[in-house]
C-alpha cells in the first residue's frame, strides 16, 4: 500500500522500442526484496515476446499468473476492454499484490494510461505511483529523435506532404513529457561526450521537472523505481502532451507490424547475415523474437533495435512449442513484407 492514500501503488514504465524497458523489468522482479509484484505487459505486435522474455525467467515471488499481457496493441486504445477488467480481477484478489507493474507497447502514449486511472472502478483503490520513461542513450546522442531545423527543412523541400515532426520525435518528447523518473539506458555503449549530448537533449524537449538517472542493462535499485508516491492521475495538467496541444489523436496508422516464420537454425549467425542488410535496406525500428539453433535445447531470443542486435539463451524449448522460430519486425507503416520476409527466412 502506498504510505500517504491506502492504494496499491502502480508504476507505469514506458519507453521508446528497444530502450531497455524489458530489461529493467526483470531486474524489478529479481530485486523485489519480498514484495508481490503483479505486472501488465502491453505489446505492439503479433507475438507476445516481452511476455515470453519475462516469464522465460522463471522469477521465484512473480508467479506466472501475476504476468497479464494484452497483446492486442496500444494500451490506450484498449482501455475499456482489456485494461480495466485486468486490474480489477488484480486488485480483487484476496491476496492482492503489494504494487503493479505496467510496462507499455514502446508506441504507447502514456498519457491516456494514466488518465484511466480515475475511473471509479479502480481510482479509490490504485494511484499512479510514478512514470518511468526509458530512454535508448546512444539512439538519443546520435540524434536519431532530435530536433535538427536543417535536416527538417531539407526533408520539406523534397516533401511537400511533411508539415509536421515525424510521429518518433512526437511519441518521445510526449513519454518523457509524462515522466517522474527519465532513465538514460546503456550507459556502457556511450562515452562521456555521448552521455552529455543524450542528457542535453531530453533537458531541451522536458517542459516540466523530472528526475534522470543512468543505467547500464536496465539496472536501477528498486527503491528508486517504487515509492515515487508521484499521484500521477491528480497531476494530468501538468503533464504536456503533444497530440493534445495539437489537437490530435494518437494514430497507430503510423506504424505497422508482422511477423516472420523462421526454420531452426545452424548458428545464430545465419540470420544475423541477413539481419543487418535488411534493417538498413528497409529502415527496419525493431526486430524481436525467438529462434531455434541445430544442437541447442536452449531457446534463443533475438533483440534489436536499429542495426543493434542482441541474442542470448534464455530457457529450453518446451515439447508444445514444437522449436518455431518466428522474429517480429516493426517499423513505419509502409513496411515491404515481402521483401522483409524473403531476406530473412531465405
Amino acid at each position: 500500500m502506498s504510505a500517504s492514500t491506502g492504494k496499491i501503488p502502480a508504476t507505469i514504465v514506458t519507453g521508446f522500442l528497444g530502450a531497455g524497458k524489458t530489461s529493467l523489468i526483470q531486474h524489478l522482479l529479481k530485486n523485489a526484496g519480498g514484495k508481490r509484484l503483479a505486472l501488465i505487459i502491453n505489446e505492439f505486435g503479433e507475438l507476445g515476446v516481452d511476455g515470453e522474455i519475462v516469464k522465460g525467467c522463471r522469477i521465484e515471488g512473480c508467479p506466472e499468473e501475476n504476468i497479464v499481457e494484452l497483446a492486442n496493441g496500444c494500451i490506450c486504445c484498449t482501455v475499456a476492454d482489456d485494461f480495466l477488467p485486468t486490474m480489477k480481477a488484480l486488485i480483487d484478489r484476496g491476496l492482492p499484490p503489494d504494487h503493479i507493474v505496467i510496462e507499455t507497447s514502446g508506441l504507447a502514449l502514456p498519457k491516456p494510461l494514466v488518465k484511466a486511472f480515475n475511473w471509479p472502478e479502480i481510482r479509490t483503490r490504485v494511484t499512479v505511483d510514478g512514470v518511468v520513461a526509458v530512454v535508448d542513450g546512444p539512439a538519443v546522442a546520435a540524434g536519431r529523435f532530435a530536433d535538427n531545423p536543417a535536416a527538417v527543412d531539407a526533408q520539406r523541400k523534397q516533401d511537400d506532404g511533411l508539415d509536421h515532426e515525424s510521429p518518433l520525435a512526437e511519441l518521445f518528447e510526449d513519454q518523457i513529457n509524462c515522466a517522474d523518473l527519465i532513465i538514460v539506458n546503456k550507459a556502457d555503449q556511450m562515452s562521456s561526450v555521448e552521455h552529455e549530448a543524450a542528457q542535453a537533449h531530453i533537458i531541451k524537449e522536458l517542459q516540466r521537472p523530472a528526475k534522470m538517472i543512468t543505467a547500464r542493462f536496465g539496472e536501477v535499485d528498486p527503491r528508486v523505481l517504487l515509492g515515487l508516491d508521484a499521484k500521477a492521475e491528480d497531476d494530468l495538467a501538468a503533464r504536456p502532451s503533444h497530440h493534445e496541444l495539437e489537437g490530435e489523436d494518437h494514430d497507430h496508422d503510423d506504424f505497422e507490424s508482422f511477423h516472420v516464420d523462421v526454420p531452426e537454425l545452424s548458428s545464430p549467425q545465419e540470420l544475423l547475415g541477413k539481419l543487418a542488410p535488411a534493417i538498413a535496406a528497409h529502415d527496419i525500428l525493431r526486430v524481436k523474437g525467438f529462434l531455434a539453433v541445430a544442437g541447442k535445447e536452449m531457446r534463443l531470443v533475438l533483440q534489436g533495435v536499429g542495426s543493434r542486435l542482441q541474442h542470448y539463451y534464455d530457457r529450453p524449448w518446451e515439447s508444445h512449442e514444437g522449436r518455431r522460430g518466428q522474429i517480429v519486425v516493426i517499423g513505419l507503416k509502409g513496411l515491404d513484407r515481402a521483401a522483409i520476409t524473403a531476406a530473412i527466412a531465405a
